[in-house]
């Protein structure tokens, strides 16, 4: 084979790997409301910017399989937001419902380990079932791999998980270890085990989105920290998120010129405020004024409304917000909060 015939062939072999499962398989995402992993990075990541790692990584462990679908069951590499280096993995669901066998976990691994080695953001869209089972064992040493390199990176660099589809078993071990999680209204789930299994063992009848849907974990459990109706804007709030973090931990956030002088008065604040004590008022509406151009960034909205955190910026400068909130339980604190 020339030279030549061998480029062709690779360039075939990428082509192939860009369709995931194939068309069939994508379509059937799209009627599910769901982008491809692609797609998903294409939306994400500053135009052009995308560099792949492991295009053509493939199960060989059958020689005789007629399906060789290449890439696998995740699409890895780094790109830039906002022109900041991050990396990145997006789960494929086309491909074997995004299950997390052995290529697929040493994929992952090397694009986390590059995250950490360089100092950059590390950021998972997840839309998988959890292990392969086919490969037993070999699947579950994949998820001890990323389990490791998350405790590893903890406070090193941001990890952002973002939910995409409905994820089980180990496919939101891993999130639960990062530091931000988004979900979306609809078509995200994260539950240890499905309703099928909770009514086998337990006797009780439930649903994907009572069990672990947004709204779900956004509210009753505190795990999802960001809730958005479609995957655009949840796309969106992770840009978003990321423009306030420092991209390790031995950098400092980005400093943005918002136009909003520290200087100027706050002739209004004292009318929020009620003279008596027992009455309540919205916090958000103090933190909204003192902060550069009202821009304020709210983690766990819906979940311990008694109290208020999030991000924001005075002066162009990222700061972090902690306030009693009086409408909810008069801001006292409880467990949850």
């Amino acid at each position: 084979m020339s030279i030549q015939e061998r480029l062709d062939y690779l360039h075939e072999l990428k082509e192939r790997a860009a369709l995931g499962g194939g068309t069939d398989r994508v379509k059937a995402q799209h009627e599910r409301g769901k982008l491809t992993a692609r797609e998903r990075i294409s939306l994400l990541l500053d135009p052009n910017s995308f560099e792949e790692l492991d295009a053509l990584g493939a199960d060989m462990s059958d020689p005789s399989s007629e399906e060789r679908l290449y890439g696998d069951a995740v699409v890895t590499g780094w790109g830039r937001i906002d022109g900041r280096a991050v990396c990145i993995f997006a789960q494929d669901f086309t491909v074997f419902g995004g299950s997390l066998g052995e290529v697929v976990s040493e994929k992952i691994a090397k694009a986390m380990d590059l995250a950490t080695k360089t100092g950059v953001p590390m950021i998972g869209l997840n839309d998988s079932g959890g292990a392969r089972i086919q490969e037993g064992v070999g699947s579950l040493a994949g998820y001890g791999e990323i389990f490791y390199r998350n405790v590893q990176a903890s406070g090193v660099i941001p990890q952002l998980s973002i939910i995409m589809g409905p994820c089980a078993g180990g496919a939101v071990y891993s999130p639960a270890l990062t530091d931000f999680i988004f979900m979306v209204n609809g078509t995200s789930q994260m539950f240890l085990t499905g309703p099928e299994v909770i009514a086998s063992v337990t006797g009780e009848e439930t649903t994907h989105e009572e069990l672990g849907g947004a709204n779900s974990h956004a509210s009753k459990s505190g795990v999802s920290h960001f809730t958005s109706e479609d995957e655009q804007s949840c796309l969106d709030d992770v840009r978003r998120l990321l423009s306030f973090l420092p991209s390790n931990n031995m950098d400092d956030p980005p400093t943005v010129d918002t136009g909003d002088s520290g200087e100027r008065i706050l002739s209004d604040i004292l009318d929020i405020l009620p003279e008596d004590a027992q009455n309540p008022y919205d916090v958000r509406d103090i933190i909204e004024r003192l902060v550069d151009n009202g821009d304020f960034m709210e983690i766990h909205e819906l979940f311990a409304q008694n109290i208020v955190v999030g991000l924001a910026r005075i002066e162009g400068n990222t700061i972090g917000i902690v306030a009693n909130q009086p409408l909810y339980l008069a801001g006292v604190l409880d467990i949850d909060s």
